[in-house]
């Protein structure tokens, strides 16, 4: 007799914890990226980050940054201190600009659908729905204490307006391209030179057609694709037959460049202007 699984809704902080940090480690963190990236290519938002510098002067400690915001809550929780601190930090970064509701949306609906997306792609055992839904209902939590409106009840409503608004907002313009691109070499930039213009090129293997179109990158070459995605599935393959990871891995513990002695919540992202 198999134990039913726990209510997604009242659990949903526990089941992504455990996501996150010890089911799927490496392949949300990869997902999380991509939502950030795929958030600008809406021009409202890839404008306002072009047009504060931060993200093309300082891309390395802008991504430690907002990395290390979103792990604080999602390892500690929305409602402990450190999560709670988090949430206000973030909070008091955004109040700084005028950003629409409809922005706030779009940007949460990401960090719900491309780690789903990406599981359904490569991951190497499939979320149940319990945990898609649990998963849906933290970030929605999540969206309620960014006093965020109008956030959809269903996954279902929730895809519907994340598809409507890239089609209304995703277009090309120089501003969404030069944060797109100080992005992705930082990326590239993890890996040694000589391996950089594969990296460049892999990156664009994974981004769908409106995605690239927005940044005007070009399309990568079939069979890069191909290999990509194939890599990524001979990965999953892999680690069902490696033994199951017990103890989380904590992004929040890993030595980061721009925190060499550690960092505080409240001193996380930019300074305010002036």
């Amino acid at each position: 007799m198999t134990c039913p699984e726990p209510d997604p809704r009242a659990h949903c902080q526990e089941i992504v914890r455990h996501l996150a940090t010890v089911v799927f480690p490496w392949d949300t963190t990869r997902a999380l990226e991509l939502a950030l990236f795929r958030t600008f290519a809406s021009v409202r938002i890839g404008g306002l980050l072009h047009a504060t510098g931060e993200f093309e002067a300082r891309t390395a400690k802008r991504y430690d940054d907002t990395d290390l915001l979103i792990s604080e809550i999602i390892e500690n929780g929305l409602d402990s201190a450190r999560g709670s601190q988090a949430i206000a930090r973030m909070n008091e970064l955004h109040a700084r600009f005028r950003i629409s509701n409809e922005d706030f949306l779009y940007v949460l609906s990401t960090f719900v659908f491309e780690p789903i997306r990406w599981n359904e792609r490569f991951g190497w055992r499939r979320m149940s729905e319990a945990e898609k839904l649990a998963w849906f209902w933290f970030w929605r939590q999540l969206g309620e204490r960014m006093l965020i409106r109008d956030i959809p009840d269903s996954l279902a409503d929730f895809e519907t307006y994340s598809r409507v608004y890239e089609l209304a907002n995703f277009r090309f313009t120089q501003a969404n391209q030069r944060v797109a691109l100080a992005t992705r070499e930082l990326f590239a930039g993890w890996f040694p030179a000589w391996l950089r213009p594969l990296v460049r090129s892999s990156i664009h293997a994974l981004l769908d057609a409106p995605l690239r179109s927005a940044f005007g990158l070009p399309s990568a070459p079939r069979w890069l694709v191909w290999t990509v995605q194939q890599a990524l599935r001979w990965r999953a393959r892999a680690l069902r037959w490696l033994p199951r990871r017990r103890r989380p891995k904590l992004r929040t513990q890993i030595p980061r460049a721009d925190y060499p002695q550690g960092y505080r919540i409240e001193s996380l992202g930019p300074p305010p202007s002036g």
